[in-house]
């Protein structure tokens, strides 16, 4: 009987060893790393000397055209690029109970009813669980097909059989693959797993859509590699207790990525939100210190969102910080701008800056409105409520351009803001859009006089 041989694998590069390491010397994670049972060589690597493959040069190449299908929901075919390529391999991830399944089973109700054959592959529910969601949605297409599978191999020949334009994996952690001698979701399963879909996808022309599992840190689960591998990689983002859900594309091949799709929860399905920028600003409280609007950009669209701030005096030694939505040290750098190039003290005060509607923002363009917002909360003067800012703070106070100012402000325009403060080096582009007076800024001190908060 041959020695079973076992290895150790890094679930977040994929490095090898033949012993357990508390720390990936490639990767440098600590405990990433998990027993594998070793699959035996089955020799299909070497390739005959008589079918050698020949390089191509890329002026012979011949392109494809680009054949693309609509989802049927304008929000998702945004985020993809215009729609599914025909082809390709999508990976959906997301919280559990987040709604990735009812997006999925959305997704099949309108590609059936346009003629396209879809199966639904899942590897966590019976037929009869997934038809209870589906009559909740009001999913009532003939073109679904359902398939309750985790042998990899028999959805590799009801596929072959069954010829979809659509296959859905929900989840690629619960399939497996016979011939390895591991356990469901493991890093050589995942990855083999997804190998084999990718395979089926590129060889029959079928485009796959597999959803995986995240962890507590909300990384996709199974080896990094894994998402390398795939086309396109969309993460589900929102609190499970808010209505709200933002689809954010992370890669796309065949089109751009960080672009967002905004839906709503509701009791039947996912409802796409034609304006963003609206919904976030619903709700608002006019004329209340510590609230400002400002303009990110999510790929190519401009979304518009308030900044909230509280600032409270503290009697602790320390005062304490904290942000919601946006990134934490961030946050302590500008506070600090704030204090040596404005004179505002806040070593006394605890400072809060909160970004509404629940959306998490890493763009520098924020600077400015949490600026303004927390001198607005220390000095008790509100910010008009017709005014919009945006732009990047220097750590010399400095207000710096961004890109794409023109859509900000014309976004603003649209809904019924008065004014922009933005930086000067933005003045120029932005001087023809009508409706809203843009005033431009070059330093913090600046900022807040013209908003006027000091």
């Amino acid at each position: 009987m041959a020695k079973i041989k076992t290895k150790y694998i890094c679930t977040k590069c994929g490095y090898e060893t033949s012993k357990w390491l508390g720390k990936c010397p490639d990767c440098g994670g600590f405990s990433t790393f998990e027993e594998e049972v070793e699959a035996p060589s089955s020799g299909r690597n070497h390739i005959s000397t008589e079918r050698a493959v020949k390089p191509q040069g890329l002026s012979s190449i011949k392109p494809l055209e680009d054949e693309r299908t609509s989802t049927g929901m304008p929000e998702l075919d945004r985020v993809l690029g215009g729609g599914i390529v025909q082809g390709s391999l999508v990976l959906v991830g997301g919280d559990p109970g987040i709604g990735k399944s009812t997006l999925l089973l959305q997704i099949c109700s309108k590609l059936g009813s346009s003629g396209k054959k879809v199966l639904y592959v899942s590897g966590e529910e019976s037929p009869q669980q997934i038809k209870l969601r589906a009559d909740r949605l009001g999913v009532t297409t003939d073109m679904l097909s359902i398939l309750s599978e985790t042998n990899f191999n028999i959805i590799e020949a009801v596929v072959a059989a069954e010829k979809p334009d659509l296959v859905i994996i929900d989840s690629v952690q619960t399939m497996y693959i016979e011939e390895i001698p591991s356990a469901p979701g493991s890093v050589t399963q995942v990855r083999e797993t997804t190998s084999r879909i990718m395979h089926i996808g590129k060889k029959s022309n079928i485009s796959v859509i597999i959803v995986g599992h995240v962890t507590k840190e909300g990384a996709i689960a199974g080896p990094r590699m894994l998402e390398h591998m795939v086309d396109t990689v969309l993460y589900f983002e929102g609190e499970k207790r808010a209505s709200y859900r933002i689809l954010r594309a992370v890669k796309n091949r065949f089109g751009s990525t960080n672009e967002i799709g905004v839906f709503e929860m509701r009791e039947k399905g996912l409802a796409e939100i034609d304006n963003p920028s609206e919904f976030m600003l619903t709700g608002r409280a006019e004329d209340v210190p510590g609230s400002v609007v400002t303009c990110s950009m999510e790929g190519t669209r401009p979304l518009l969102i308030e900044v909230q701030s509280l600032v409270s005096y503290t009697s602790f030694g320390i005062p304490r910080r904290m942000a919601t939505g946006m990134d934490y040290n961030r946050v302590v750098l500008l506070i600090a701008v704030l204090e040596k190039r404005a004179n505002i003290q806040l070593a006394s005060y605890d400072v809060y800056v909160n970004l509404t509607g629940g959306i998490r923002i890493a763009e520098p363009s924020l600077d400015a409105a949490v600026l303004l917002a927390i001198a607005s909360a220390h000095t008790g003067r509100a910010v008009d409520k017709g005014l919009i800012a945006f732009g990047e703070v220097g750590l010399t106070g400095e207000l710096r351009a961004v890109a794409m100012a023109q859509k900000r402000v014309s976004e603003a325009a649209k809904l019924g803001f008065t004014s922009c403060i933005l930086p000067r080096a933005n003045l120029k582009e932005v001087s023809q859009i009508k409706g809203i007076k843009a005033i431009g800024a070059g330093s913090v001190e600046e900022l807040l006089h013209l908003a006027g908060v000091v």
